[in-house]
């Protein structure tokens, strides 16, 4: 088994010291590599090495898969981090590692998954000329970012519930079988059964799992496996746009559970992404035409702004339930008023276990002990421990 070596994008990041933690990792991120410009302000990352040894320059990591954990920060824009990941790469390669891994929880360019041609990119439905003139002017800038890091060294890419198909399909024409995009099923489903989030009953007679569009129809399926819940019900609804921002949303004719179905059930809407909000909350009061005890949104990639928090405010939802792929919403501040009713899954453990049985490492404690939950005080299910 050769060495693994992990490294943040930014130097004392927490999300990659937690990750180089859960992988037992012993050595200090800032003693294995060194992030800093030149006088003129190029990035140059050096790997720190023995300044007495004159027998391995260039070849110090001789043999070993180096692993670049690099997800948003607030002093760096992500042109920056990008442009970081590519010379780390090349760093790594250009002194012997012989694979260099990128872990992107939130994957970047994603939003950029498409171009003004036909062929650039690939759609679960033929391309109209709307949606190319969209792109009209632009460049297919997810493609280019997966080439430039194959370019640069990197040779395995991991990211989580990345939205896209386009994407998902480039990566992998470039990464081949190297691209991974963990489905975050399991944590939801450890989290829905084993909290008091949702009262679920028995076999799941109490809980409908709710699609809120076409697009998120497959994950929640895939939820509904990982729960094992026989009796949980599935909701599907659909949308129709008909402006940026004017969403018209109902549960669908054909949906399994209908809205009269919803009657003092708990409901989880499922999502990949959140921006704004204003087309998950129009989501949730329509479900609450159906009279439901409670309805839960849980979404993978939390984009925290002023007006994503003033919308996901609203009393059409009771609480919600994500992950720290954006670790900014770990910020008491950035959750605003919406700390009341925000529960984050943090992901680290998470991470190092697939690393782990990606190398063929035993898993160890992380079998079982692969997320921590994360929620304020404000939050009434918040219980915390008696002062002594």
């Amino acid at each position: 088994m050769s060495q693994v070596i992990i490294v943040g994008n930014v130097s004392e990041d927490p999300f990659a010291i937690d990750v180089a933690h859960s992988f037992d990792q012993v050595a200090d991120l800032s003693d294995i590599i060194s992030l800093k410009n030149f006088a003129n302000g190029e990035f140059c990352p050096r790997f720190i090495s023995d300044e007495t040894d004159t027998d391995s320059i260039g070849d110090k990591l001789h043999g070993a898969t180096v692993v670049i954990v690099s997800v948003d920060n607030p002093t760096y824009g992500r042109q920056t981090l990008a442009q970081r990941n590519f010379l780390l790469a090349r760093a790594a390669k250009d002194n012997g590692a012989v694979r260099v891994v990128l872990v992107e929880p939130d994957l970047f360019y994603s939003a950029q998954d498409r171009g003004p041609r036909v062929e650039h990119g690939e759609t679960v439905l033929p391309r109209e000329v709307k949606d190319l003139k969209k792109f009209d002017g632009q460049p297919f800038s997810s493609l280019l970012y997966a080439q430039l890091l194959k370019t640069a060294g990197v040779d395995a890419v991991i990211t989580v519930h990345n939205h896209s198909h386009s994407v998902q399909d480039l990566f992998r024409r470039v990464f081949g079988g190297d691209f991974a995009n963990l489905g975050p099923a399991e944590l939801y489903a450890h989290y829905l059964r084993n909290s008091d989030i949702v009262a679920h009953g028995d076999d799941g007679s109490n809980l409908v799992l709710c699609a809120p569009d076409r697009g998120a129809v497959e994950f929640v399926d895939t939820m509904h496996t990982a729960l094992g819940f026989k009796d949980a019900g599935i909701c599907r609804m659909t949308k129709e746009r008909a402006g940026e921002r004017q969403v018209e949303i109902q549960v669908a004719t054909d949906s399994p559970v209908p809205l009269s179905g919803l009657a003092g059930k708990d409901v989880v809407i499922f999502d990949d992404m959140v921006r704004t909000g204003s087309t998950i909350v129009n989501a949730c009061h329509a479900l609450r035409n159906g009279r439901p005890r409670r309805v839960l949104f849980c979404v993978s990639h939390f984009y925290s702004s002023e007006e994503g928090r003033q919308n996901l405010a609203a009393s059409a939802i009771d609480e919600i339930l994500t992950l720290n792929t954006l670790p900014s919403i770990l910020n008491r501040d950035m959750q605003g008023r919406l700390r009341r009713k925000l529960v984050v899954l943090k992901i680290e453990k998470w991470i190092a276990r697939h690393l782990r049985a990606s190398i063929g490492a035993p898993l160890g404690r992380l079998a079982n002990d692969f997320y921590a939950a994360d929620m304020s005080s404000k939050n009434p299910r918040c219980v915390t421990p008696p002062r002594a």
